[in-house]
């Protein structure tokens, strides 16, 4: 081949290539003269299929793009934008569904032809438009019990239940400091990044979550404190509750997340737990850590305090509502057999060796009321959302 019909056939071939290039980020669709390119179809497509999405990919991509645009549009009214740390904390827990790191999970991606940024975008506007819709329509998205009453009268039961993802910290406040502690507590409740609260975990509570910046697993909602439900309920992401005061200390708790699980167990009408009360100079942490080893059962606990006076060991079974909330809390976090020894009694020179030995449920016993509302408040929300929608989309151009 001459030189000339070399250069020739090399410059087709980049004419080629930068056509291909400039075809797939060229606008496909326009929405309000904003631009959605084929590149942005093709990837959300990919994504949509390794979700295993019912339906034709392509058109779904298509749609769920128009609808970000439109979306958009409404979010930036607001001003409000979603930070750094808000986004990695929600991909990490997007990546958790599957059971998988937030690194593994951008593996799988890749290997499909997905980038990491197709799925940035789809979690920051999901998260963007449910905090947007959930602070519009708040007013409008309040159910009452007698709404509560209709539903279970149609359904005659609570179908889903309520699990939800915190992190927490308790700041020790015995009598002496319990003033700094509560200035110090208020100060943290006004926090709204999880990356700010980490932080003040890792440094102020007297927790063993603070090695992980106080992150706890999913848990379902009726584990905690019953008058505590409503409160953690009312949190969107990124909300922290007012300071609660506990025996000695002050607890705070922040939404990272909430979902609804099918068939959940009832909430427990009864908790039976132990306390052995560790004193003096054995009130130690590494005294706890060696009982720990030695039991696996609260039965255990009598041959650990056999020969010693009656009350260094209470074992009771009480209504969840009755338990003392410090304990409760502790308790939350618990399977039955799993312990605590978070908690001091007499100015620090007590433990407490809390160990949980049994929930009890009665079937067909009262439904957890608190899933019901937030089922009702998540479709009603949905349908205000899907209104809004179509009104912005019956106004919109929208070409190709």
């Amino acid at each position: 081949m001459s030189l000339r019909k070399l250069l020739t056939a090399l410059t087709f071939i980049c004419a080629a290539s930068t056509a291909i290039a400039q075809s797939a980020f060229s606008p496909a669709i326009t929405v309000n003269d904003r631009v959605i390119t084929g590149y942005e179809l093709d990837q959300r497509a990919k994504l949509l299929t390794l979700f295993r999405t019912p339906g034709n990919a392509l058109q779904i991509a298509r749609d769920q793009l128009i609808e970000d645009r439109l979306k958009q549009q409404l979010l930036e009214t607001t001003g409000a934008t979603l930070s750094a740390e808000a986004l990695q904390v929600e991909l990490e827990a997007f990546a958790g569904r599957a059971n998988l790191t937030l690194d593994q999970f951008i593996t799988v991606l890749n290997q499909n032809g997905v980038e990491r940024a197709t799925l940035e975008e789809f979690v920051r506007m999901g998260v963007s438009w449910r905090d947007y819709i959930r602070a519009r329509f708040s007013s409008q998205a309040q159910i009452t019990e007698a709404e509560i009453d209709r539903a279970l009268a149609q359904t005659g039961d609570a179908s889903t239940g309520i699990e939800v993802l915190l992190s927490e910290i308790i700041i020790p406040a015995p009598p002496p400091r319990a003033a700094q502690a509560l200035a110090q507590a208020e100060r943290i409740s006004q926090l709204r990044s999880f990356s700010a609260f980490e932080a003040q975990a890792r440094q102020v509570s007297a927790l063993p979550s603070r090695t992980r910046g106080g992150r706890l697993g999913w848990l379902p909602i009726s584990n905690y404190p019953p008058q505590l439900r409503s409160i953690i309920l009312d949190l969107s992401p990124g909300e922290v509750t007012a300071p609660l005061p506990i025996t000695n200390g002050v607890a705070l708790f922040q939404m990272r997340d909430v979902r609804e699980v099918p068939q959940p167990k009832p909430a427990p009408t009864a908790i039976e737990y132990a306390a052995y009360y560790i004193g003096g100079a054995e009130a130690s942490l590494g005294v706890a850590q060696d009982l720990q080893a030695r039991v696996d059962t609260c039965d255990d606990l009598y041959g650990v305090a056999k020969g010693q006076p009656e009350e260094v060991l209470e074992r009771d079974s009480l209504a969840p509502a009755e338990i003392p909330q410090d304990v409760a809390l502790e308790l939350a976090r618990l399977d039955p057999g799993e312990v605590s020894y978070n908690l001091l009694r007499a100015d620090g020179q007590t433990r407490v060796f809390l160990m949980l030995c049994n929930r009890t449920f009665q079937e067909g016993g009262p439904v957890d009321r608190d899933a019901v509302r937030v089922q009702l408040r998540s479709q009603r929300l949905g349908g205000l959302a899907d209104s809004l929608l179509q009104d912005v989309r019956a106004a919109a151009t929208i070409n190709g």
